[in-house]
């Protein structure tokens, strides 16, 4: 089990950037997957990306891919989300969120997360 907890959010203009942080106690972070997920007012969650526990490998929403980018240092039990060329469709609370698994093409399943952090708000304006 890890406990995350999200930092860096906040208001910028379209075509801006953002980096949030996420740090995750529990010492079996390494082992964990790690994902993002946003969700935008009356809308559902969205996948937004994540990150194998040792190898690093990652997968992107369809909405972000070649825009966002995100990594981990299992250091620091840390992960990053850094977001460029945001849009207003990019407006919305964001997650991070552990998985004791990594199911290659499958990590934008939900249900696959069981640890869930509190959520950043991000604001882009036009």
């Amino acid at each position: 089990q890890v406990t995350p907890v999200e930092s860096g959010g906040g208001s910028v203009q379209a075509g801006g950037s953002l980096r949030l942080s996420c740090v995750a106690s529990g010492r079996t972070f390494s082992t964990h997957a790690m994902g993002w997920f946003r969700q935008a007012p009356g809308k559902e969650h969205e996948f937004v990306a994540a990150i194998s526990g040792r190898a690093g490998e990652t997968e992107y929403g369809g909405s972000v891919k070649g825009r966002f980018t995100t990594a981990r240092d299992n250091t620091k039990n840390t992960v990053w989300l850094q977001m460029d060329s945001l849009t207003p469709a990019d407006t919305a609370v964001y997650y991070c969120a552990g998985s004791p698994n990594w199911y290659p093409g499958s990590m934008h399943v939900i249900g696959l997360y069981p640890d869930w952090g509190q959520g950043t708000q991000v604001t882009v304006s036009s």
